[in-house]
C-alpha cells in the first residue's frame, strides 16, 4: 500500500513543499509548491520573514490536500538560526539571519573570556561567528529587550512544527548546530551555558529525528482540508536530512551536500573531539539514529550565486547554465581564492571581492564572467580536496567515493572539477536528497521502513546517480600547492 508523506524543505534561497509516495518499489517525489526565500534587510540588520514562509507553507498544505490524504508531515531547514518565544508561545520578533552583521566581533569577545579549547571540548563544534551560541551572546551584549521576555528557544523547523500543532521541543540534529549541545550525550551543554551566562531553562526538551510530535491543529486541518495528520519531526537540519538521503554503502565514501553552502564529511558512530579536530575546525553534528555528521562547512555556491546577482544588478542576466559554459571555456588555474575567506561572507559585490583577493595575493585578476566563475569553481574543488585529505587523517578512513547531493549536484562542471582535483570518483545525485531524507525519516518514524539501511536502499532503487571519473589528477598538483599557500596566508 502506498504511503503519502509531505516534506517542507526550507533553504536559504527557496522553500518547497514536496509530496513523497512510498511503495514497495521505491520512493517517488513531486514538488507541489515552490516559493522564494531570502533575507529581509531593515537598516543594518538581516531577518527571516517567517510569517511569509508560514503563509506559503499553508498554501503547500492545501495543495497536498487536493492530491489525497497524508500519512504525516515534517519540516527541515538550515541550522543555527533561532526563534525566541515568550509567554504563551508567542514569537518575539523576526528571527535574525545568520549573515546579520551583529555577530561580526562577538566570537573574539567571547573567546577572550572562555578559551576556545573549553568550548570545543564541551560541544565538538567548529567555530563560526554565526553559531547560535554567538548569536545569543551578541544579543546579550547588545542588551536586546527580546531576551528579557524569552522563555523558550526553538530552531526554525521547530517553530513551524509548533505552528503546525506540534509540541514545543528542539529536534536534535538541528540543535547540534548551535554550539550549545554536547554531542557525546546528546544533551544541552549546561555547564557551558551557565559559564557564559545563558539561562538553561530557555533550552527545551530535545527530540530525536523520527519522533511523532503532534497532530495538525484543528483550524489548519479544516482550512487545508487535510484532517488530523500526524506531525513527525524528520532530521530537521537540511544537511542531516541530506545525509539520510545519500545512497552510500560501506565506509569508503564521504558526502558533499552542495548548495549555497557546501557541507562535506563522513557519517561516524560517535563524535571525534580532539585537539587536531579543533585545529582543523571540523565539526561534530548529530545525525539519524545516534550517528555523528563529522564535517566541514565550505562557503559553497554562494560565490557563484552572488556573482550572478551582482551582474543582474548591472543588467546582465546570466543563467547558471550560461555561466557554466563560460567558465568551462575560460583558462584553467589562472587565479584561485580561499572560498572561506571572511571577505566573501557578505560582500557588496562578489566579483569585486574576488578581484580584490586576487590583487592582494598577487594573482591575475579575472576579466570576464567566465573567468570569475572558473576561479570560484576551481577554488571550491581544491577546497574539497583539502577537506577530503583532512577527513582521512582525522578519522583514519580511506575515502574513495564522493557522493554529491543537493542542488549543486546538477553543476556538471563543478562535479568534474571535483573528481579531477581530488582524484576520486564522484557520484552526483540525487538532487532532492534533503527532501528524500526528510521523507525517509518520517517513514522510519511511522514504522514504514525498518532502518536507515533500508531507507537508503529505497533511494538507490528510486533515483539514478551520475558518475564522474577523475581525469589526469596530476595536472592539479601545482594548483593545489598554490591553493595551500593561499590558505597559509
Amino acid at each position: 500500500m502506498a504511503e503519502r508523506l509531505l516534506a517542507f524543505d526550507l533553504g536559504a534561497e527557496s522553500g518547497r513543499a514536496l509530496l513523497g509516495t512510498l511503495t514497495a518499489d521505491g520512493l517517488a517525489v513531486e514538488v507541489l509548491h515552490r516559493f522564494p526565500n531570502g533575507p529581509v534587510r531593515v537598516g543594518a540588520h538581516l531577518y527571516w520573514d517567517v510569517l511569509r514562509l508560514w503563509s506559503e507553507m499553508k498554501d503547500g498544505l492545501a495543495r497536498a490536500a487536493a492530491t489525497g490524504p497524508l500519512a504525516s508531515v515534517g519540516v527541515d531547514s538550515w541550522g543555527v538560526d533561532i526563534a525566541l518565544l515568550g509567554r504563551g508561545g508567542v514569537l518575539l520578533g523576526n528571527p535574525r539571519h545568520y549573515r546579520d552583521p551583529h555577530t561580526e566581533t562577538i566570537q573574539e569577545e567571547v573567546l577572550a573570556r572562555v578559551p576556545a579549547a573549553d568550548i570545543f571540548a564541551a560541544t565538538g563544534l567548529q567555530f563560526m561567528r554565526f553559531n547560535t551560541l554567538f548569536q545569543l551572546l551578541a544579543l546579550q551584549r547588545d542588551r536586546s529587550p527580546l531576551l528579557e521576555e524569552t522563555q523558550t528557544l526553538l530552531m526554525i523547523p521547530d517553530l513551524f512544527h509548533h505552528w503546525l500543532g506540534g509540541t514545543l521541543g528542539v529536534e536534535v540534529t538541528n540543535a547540534s548546530t548551535t554550539q550549545c549541545l554536547d554531542p557525546r550525550s546528546a544533551t544541552w551543554a549546561t555547564g557551558l551555558l551557565e559559564r557564559v551566562g545563558l539561562p538553561c531553562d530557555w533550552f527545551g526538551p530535545l527530540v530525536p529525528p523520527g519522533t511523532r510530535i503532534g497532530e495538525l491543529r484543528g483550524d489548519l486541518a479544516a482550512e487545508s482540508g487535510l484532517g488530523p495528520v500526524p506531525i513527525v519531526a524528520p532530521a530537521t537540519h537540511d544537511t542531516a536530512a541530506a545525509v539520510v538521503g545519500t545512497p552510500g554503502t560501506g565506509t569508503d565514501w564521504c558526502f558533499l551536500s552542495s548548495g549555497t553552502w557546501s557541507l562535506m564529511g563522513v557519517e561516524l558512530p560517535e563524535p571525534v573531539i580532539t585537539p587536531a579536530v579543533q585545529q582543523a575546525n571540523f565539526t561534530n553534528e548529530l545525525g539519524y539514529g545516534g550517528t555523528t555528521r563529522f564535517l566541514k562547512n565550505v562557503m559553497g555556491l554562494w560565490l557563484v550565486q552572488e556573482c550572478r546577482r551582482a551582474w543582474q544588478r548591472e543588467g546582465h542576466d546570466f543563467s547558471y547554465e550560461e555561466l557554466a559554459r563560460l567558465a568551462e571555456a575560460a583558462p584553467a588555474h589562472a587565479a584561485l581564492v580561499d572560498p572561506d575567506h571572511a571577505s566573501f561572507m557578505l560582500p557588496a559585490s562578489m566579483p569585486a571581492a574576488l578581484a580584490e583577493f586576487c590583487r592582494q595575493s598577487h594573482q591575475p585578476i579575472p576579466t570576464t564572467p567566465g573567468g570569475f566563475i572558473r576561479c570560484a569553481l576551481e577554488s571550491l574543488a581544491l577546497r574539497y580536496r583539502w577537506v577530503v585529505d583532512q577527513l582521512e587523517q582525522l578519522t583514519g578512513r580511506t575515502l574513495r567515493v564522493i557522493h554529491v547531493v543537493g542542488g549543486g549536484s546538477q553543476n556538471r562542471l563543478l562535479n568534474q572539477l571535483t573528481a579531477d582535483a581530488t582524484g576520486r570518483l564522484v557520484l552526483a545525485g540525487p538532487v532532492e536528497a534533503t527532501a528524500m531524507g526528510n521523507l525517509i525519516t518520517q517513514a522510519l518514524g511511522l514504522g514504514r521502513l525498518p532502518d536507515l539501511a533500508a531507507g537508503r536502499a529505497c533511494i538507490r532503487r528510486s533515483f539514478p546517480v551520475e558518475r564522474y571519473e577523475p581525469r589526469s589528477p596530476q595536472n592539479w598538483t601545482d594548483a593545489y600547492g598554490r591553493f595551500l599557500d593561499l590558505l597559509r596566508g
